[in-house]
């Protein structure tokens, strides 16, 4: 047996859907770690029909069952007719293969759908079974003729799994808040360099001026706070991506399954809300992922998104907060650089060799890039 094989007596086999799988079986699998890969978060996508037929993203998740019939792992993995809705972005090597006389898609992807939000992408407590689902998903590829796996936003200590399996590897930042043991946020401000102090307090007094900032979480949350939000995601969301990824259902069901997980934050105008960010809650991480308006108010973006997202996670002694994909402006913010990965299945030799050369190359440029962002934060020289 090689070490890419299934346990013992393990089976591999491919469900139709998250949401048809028992969710403390998926759970033990997952953790509780990260939000975005629970059966809640991920059942929730499939039942309010974010995801699924007529979609672009068919759920397909990998499964491994052990010998007595219990759940060892599994990958929340999705067949995709576009590249929607990632944030990695392989839009160019779609058109290098089309234009090759290949065709992309379909493709599978193993990720948490809409979610740039590093974190497992192998649900399973030892690495022979974290081989298995890998070659599940190459298996995959091979019967449905697919162009290649991608697992997205990979957490850094599964990407030498996926290396060793001779995918891809793929490098990207992002711009992460790391608590150094800040108990306020004054003492966060105060390992910032006096310039930069005084520009925070100033965007903040002018951020808030006239308004109400309330957070909304657990038990408290109600289907008008739902309505709310839905207008400020909606206004985002065609602005952005021209239609939103997310149905209305998704906030609903997302409050029910897990609200204990979500912190609501709007600010209020004569008690009406005029602007809204959803933050979902990991073991030591607050993670940031829509916002939206009504009203344009110079700084609020960054006062609900980036400034109550610290307040938060001091407040809860999260480690740190993670606000989403890009965004270099967050670095003035306090928010420093950041690695993130994901992994590519190329099955086509001359196509792997193209991607790889690409790799190299990128990467040099997003290390170089990453070095000089480190020297441009707002910390005081030496913090």
């Amino acid at each position: 047996m090689s070490d890419s094989d299934p346990p013992h007596s393990a089976i591999l086999r491919v469900g139709d859907a998250v949401a048809d799988i028992d969710a403390p079986s998926w759970d033990r699998c997952a953790g509780s770690d990260n939000p975005f890969v629970s059966h809640a978060f991920l059942s929730a996508l499939e039942d309010s029909g974010s995801v699924g037929r007529g979609t672009g993203w068919q759920p397909l998740p990998i499964l491994l069952d052990a010998a007595d019939g219990v759940l060892a792992g599994a990958a929340p993995a999705y067949v995709k007719s576009h590249s929607q809705g990632e944030y990695v972005f392989d839009h160019s090597w779609a058109e290098a293969w089309t234009n090759a006389g290949g065709r992309y898609y379909p493709k599978l992807v193993i990720a948490s759908p809409f979610s740039p939000v590093p974190g497992p992408r192998l649900l399973a407590h030892d690495p022979q079974s974290a081989r298995a689902l890998i070659a599940g998903a190459e298996a995959l590829v091979a019967r449905h003729s697919m162009s290649g796996a991608h697992a997205n936003f990979v957490s850094e200590d599964q990407v030498d799994i996926f290396r060793d399996a001779g995918w891809l590897i793929r490098e990207g930042t992002q711009f992460h808040w790391a608590n150094n043991g800040y108990a306020t946020f004054e003492d966060f401000l105060g390992a910032l360099a006096s310039r930069k102090r005084k520009a925070i307090r100033r965007e903040r007094a002018g951020a808030v001026e006239g308004l109400e900032i309330i957070h909304v979480s657990g038990s408290a949350l109600t289907e008008a706070h739902w309505d709310a939000f839905w207008t400020f995601y909606q206004d985002t969301g065609e602005r952005k991506w021209g239609r939103p990824y997310l149905t209305r259902a998704f906030f609903t069901l997302l409050g029910e399954r897990m609200g204990d997980r979500v912190l609501l934050m709007f600010a209020l105008r004569d008690g009406v809300p005029i602007a809204g960010a959803l933050n979902l809650i990991g073991c030591d991480t607050l993670y940031g992922r829509y916002w939206g308006c009504t009203q344009e108010v110079p700084f609020l973006h960054f006062e609900l998104c980036y400034y109550q997202a610290i307040e938060a996670a001091i407040a809860r002694g999260l480690a740190r907060v993670e606000a989403g994909a890009q965004g270099e402006h967050k670095l003035a913010r306090g928010y420093g650089p950041a690695a993130t990965w994901s992994a590519h299945y190329i099955p086509n030799a001359g196509f792997r060799s193209a991607i790889s050369d690409f790799l190299v190359r990128e990467r040099r440029a997003v290390e170089q890039n990453m070095a000089f962002l480190g020297t441009m934060t707002p910390f005081k020289k030496g913090s």
